[in-house]
């Protein structure tokens, strides 16, 4: 699987310290070539000592602008290194720490692993070849001083292998530390990508979470106010047709109408409540139960329509949700037959319990046609309920007239 690189840059603070510590180097450079001059590092055969500045600077310059440019960097430390070297200038460490860093500076900070694997095998590979001339230089030799020839594995071969050991391990290490470092920083990149990631889809969720209440907070106020308001329309109305030849009537009926508002209070009272509550359950036990369709039935009857109601099978556990939106489901119905079906509507509650769900049907007679256009916030409402509850909902005219209303919960979704 590919990896992303992390594509960073050099930070100001991190350009900062490449300069110091070029600067560090620098002076390191300067008294480690005097030093060797005054200890007679290679025999006081070296350059003059205003070279060895020059091979001070030249060496440790690139330091600088390791992280800006790294191949760059390292190609240019191992050229110079390679030329102190070879023209003997008394430096014992620094070149070799300058070397180092240039290396582990390319496989750390390097994107194109393939371009960046390249250059240090490219400089790896130089500095061998150079060490196998310089050795058969060594070996072919004919003077006579330095370490003994003598034997199979003499003291001049074991002090070759060694230095092969140390250059091995040296280069190693440097190449192994890039790799590491390049792949710590490509965890902390997808780290990082991680949690901006987690951060948006908490913020998503958060919006989300905010939406569904409000959706929830809306579909209640309809439900309620749609359906105690409707009634209280319908009781006023009727009130207002008798009035003048029947004030017994009247009265009843205005009755009704502060019945009415009453339940409404009740109700916005508890969904209030309900929206206070911390756990959005409300207190107490919820009055909206499957067992209470009957005195719906009985309201829907007092307020104009004619309504039957039959509960077909043995009643099964339910959870309080899917009591609650099954009856929400059975008011809308209703609400919306007494609305849009006229005067000579008239409506059918049925309440099924089957072996594998619960079906509630509500049939009205009379006039469809106030539904049958764009969907009302009432049909939204009570197919988002029955969908909460994991069941599905059908609504829709009737051939013979009037409108249907099927909701159907599947038992697993209620236990």
């Amino acid at each position: 699987m590919s990896r992303t690189p992390p594509h960073r840059r050099a930070t100001a603070t991190e350009l900062r310290h490449d300069l110091w510590l070029a600067g560090a180097l620098l002076v390191a450079a300067v008294l480690s070539t005097a030093l060797g001059q005054v200890a007679g590092v290679y025999n006081g055969d070296g350059p003059d000592p205003a070279w060895g500045l020059v091979y001070a600077v030249a060496l440790t310059a690139p330091l600088a602008v390791r992280r800006r440019h790294p191949e760059l960097a390292l190609v240019a430390i191992a050229l110079v290194f390679f030329a102190g070297v070879s023209f003997r200038v008394p430096d014992l460490y620094v070149g070799n720490i300058a070397l180092f860093i240039g290396m582990y500076t390319v496989g750390a900070w390097v994107d194109d692993r393939r371009r960046a694997a390249g250059v240090r095998l490219l400089v790896i590979a130089g500095m061998f070849v150079w060490l196998l001339i310089v050795t058969f230089q060594a070996a072919t030799a004919d003077d006579d001083d330095g370490l003994s020839r003598a034997g199979l594995f003499s003291p001049f071969a074991a002090f070759i292998l060694l230095q092969f050991l140390i250059n091995a391990a040296y280069f190693g290490g440097a190449y192994f530390f890039g790799e590491r470092a390049y792949a710590d920083a490509l965890a902390r990149a997808s780290l990082q990508e991680r949690t901006a990631e987690l951060e948006r889809e908490r913020e998503l969720s958060a919006a989300q979470a905010v939406a569904l209440d409000r959706v929830r907070i809306a579909r209640e106020l309809h439900d309620v106010v749609a359906h105690h308001v409707s009634a209280m329309g319908v009781q006023a109305g009727a009130a207002r047709t008798v009035l003048d030849h029947d004030p017994d009537a009247a009265r009843t009926a205005l009755t009704g109408v502060e019945s009415s508002a009453r339940d409404a209070l009740t109700e916005l009272r508890q969904l209030l409540e309900t929206l206070r509550t911390a756990d959005g359950e409300t207190p107490g036990a919820s009055m909206l139960t499957l067992g209470a369709l009957g005195e719906l039935v009985a309201h829907a009857r007092e307020n104009g329509l004619p309504t039957t109601f039959t509960v077909v099978g043995d009643p099964v556990d339910a959870t309080e949700l899917v009591q609650v939106n099954l009856y929400r489901i059975a008011q809308e119905a209703l609400t919306n037959a007494r609305r849009h079906g006229g005067s000579d509507a008239a409506a059918d509650v049925r309440l099924r319990y089957d072996a594998d769900a619960i079906e509630l049907e509500v049939s009205s007679t009379g006039r469809s046609g106030g539904v049958t256009g764009r969907p009302g916030l009432g049909l939204v409402g009570m197919r988002e309920r029955a969908t909460a509850s994991g069941g599905t909902l059908d609504a829709g005219p009737r051939p013979r007239g009037g409108f249907l209303v099927r909701a159907r919960i599947p038992v697993g979704a209620t236990s």
